[in-house]
């Protein structure tokens, strides 16, 4: 059986064929899967566990399915839903993760992140990183009402489009010596990530030793993407879209 990782799907109800397109995963390649790992974006925003605005009930439900079937889903928070709580993960099933985790795949320890730390290039991110994350931050915001954090969100999303339109390829992508770090702080060889939408499975030698980094897909609007690994070794897969 092999183990599946997803990230960036974005899901928002303005895009509800990559919504349709996520459900019809769940209910048959994810059915017959030893494990799924989704690492973060899951949603565009999220801007609480008390919004009931679609598609986060469907979503919840659709998981639930998955994860009462017996196969355990694990998530990870990204850089668009780091607001999402143990009431989601309640009515969903899914394992929430720290946001760094080290799994044992296939006889290997692989290192697991979204994959935004490791922009360290991208400096503006960071300072936005660091005070989103912050405890005190996200607990002002929950405070606030539903259709301030919806407002809130928005900006923040329309900010984050126009600073990445201003940014250069080589700043928004990941930095090698921030992998290298991250691996050595791990003590592992294999990492797996999102965020960057840069679909690819990396090799290079740390250390005089073999290294390998599979970078997830996004979701874009005429597919998915999803990292299949088991015994045979890892690839990335696209998920077209019925008729795309």
């Amino acid at each position: 059986m092999a183990t599946l990782f997803i990230s960036d799907l974005h899901l928002e109800s303005t895009r509800p064929a990559i919504t349709a397109l996520f459900l019809d995963f769940l209910e048959r390649q994810a059915r017959r899967a030893e494990a799924l790992y989704i690492l973060g974006d899951l949603f565009e925003a999220w801007i609480g566990d008390d919004d009931e605005a679609e598609p986060g009930g469907t979503v919840a439900a659709a998981l639930r399915a998955l994860t009462d079937q017996g196969v355990p889903t694990h998530f990870l928070h990204g850089n668009r839903d780091f607001l999402l709580g143990e009431r989601f993960a309640a009515a969903s099933g899914i394992q929430p993760l720290p946001e760094s985790q080290v799994i044992e795949l296939a006889g290997e320890r692989v290192l697991l992140l979204h994959g935004d730390t490791l922009c360290t290039d991208d400096v503006e991110y960071q300072a936005f990183r660091a005070q989103v994350r912050d405890p005190a931050w996200r607990a002002q915001t929950l405070a606030l009402p539903l259709a301030r954090r919806r407002a809130l969100a928005g900006q923040l999303r329309e900010t984050s489009r126009q600073a990445t339109r201003q940014k250069t390829a080589d700043i928004t992508d990941v930095n090698p010596a921030a992998v290298d770090q991250a691996l050595r702080a791990h003590g592992v060889r294999y990492l797996i990530h999102g965020h960057t939408h840069r679909p690819a499975i990396h090799h290079w030698s740390l250390d005089g030793q073999p290294a390998r980094r599979a970078v997830l897909g996004d979701w874009r609007d005429h597919s998915g993407s999803v990292l299949i690994c088991d015994r045979t070794g890892w690839r990335l897969e696209p998920l077209p879209m019925a008729g795309a």
